[in-house]
């Protein structure tokens, strides 16, 4: 019996055959634009909004453009990480301290794609003040309420949502800036609907999902 070089699983015969093991691609949903990677989704639906999904493969980046688009986003990623870390670190909270620790490790996760996706490297992280991303959030900060640590990091986000959107809307029609800046805005959405079920769970008591 022989064996498939790539998966060393056995072949029933000498048969022509396809082998799709580790095979990684990348779909876009034509409705919210979050952009999902893997080999196949059920039914062929996106697996956060249940639109279509569409194979696609753009490349490496290079217009000045588009390069800025991602650069915001890990610019915006990068703030954000370095919020959750110190966010855990200060906050009296062990459940907090959990938490965001997991936002944290989320945020990494997400620079770790972007970076595959957009091959472009992961800057390094640099020093950082909880006030920087109060400021940016539009959010006042209170050391002494732990549930503000939340309304920081919501309004964080969907700050970032705003900006990618609204970034999208001025971009050309049809450009490949455009349709990034709705994928990132994609991207952000995601993280507000999961901070703020974590938020409800947190004030019920209740354990994160996570």
């Amino acid at each position: 019996m022989s064996i498939c070089p790539r998966c060393q699983r056995p072949l029933e015969d000498e048969e022509p055959y396809i082998c799709c093991a580790g095979q990684q691609l990348r779909w876009r949903c034509a409705d919210c634009h979050k952009v999902s990677e893997g080999f196949a989704f059920p039914y062929g639906m996106c697996p956060h909004c249940k639109g279509k999904l569409e194979l696609f493969d753009r490349g490496a980046i290079q217009d000045d453009a588009a390069l800025t688009a991602v650069r915001k986003a890990f610019e915006i990623e990068l703030g954000g990480h370095a919020f959750y870390e110190r966010a855990s670190r200060e906050s009296k909270d062990p459940v907090l301290q959990e938490l965001f620790a997991r936002f944290a490790a989320m945020e990494k996760e997400h620079m770790d794609t972007l970076s595959r996706r957009y091959h472009a490297e992961v800057p390094p992280d640099g020093a950082f003040q909880l006030d920087h991303a109060a400021i940016f959030a539009g959010v006042d900060r209170h050391p002494e309420d732990p549930a503000n640590l939340f309304r920081i990091a919501i309004a964080f986000e969907q700050r970032a949502v705003d900006f990618f959107s609204q970034e999208g809307e001025r971009a050309p029609a049809g450009s490949v800036e455009s349709q990034l800046y709705k994928e990132l805005a994609a991207e952000e959405r995601e993280h507000v609907a999961l901070l703020t079920t974590e938020y409800k769970r947190w004030e019920a008591g209740k354990a994160g999902i996570l």
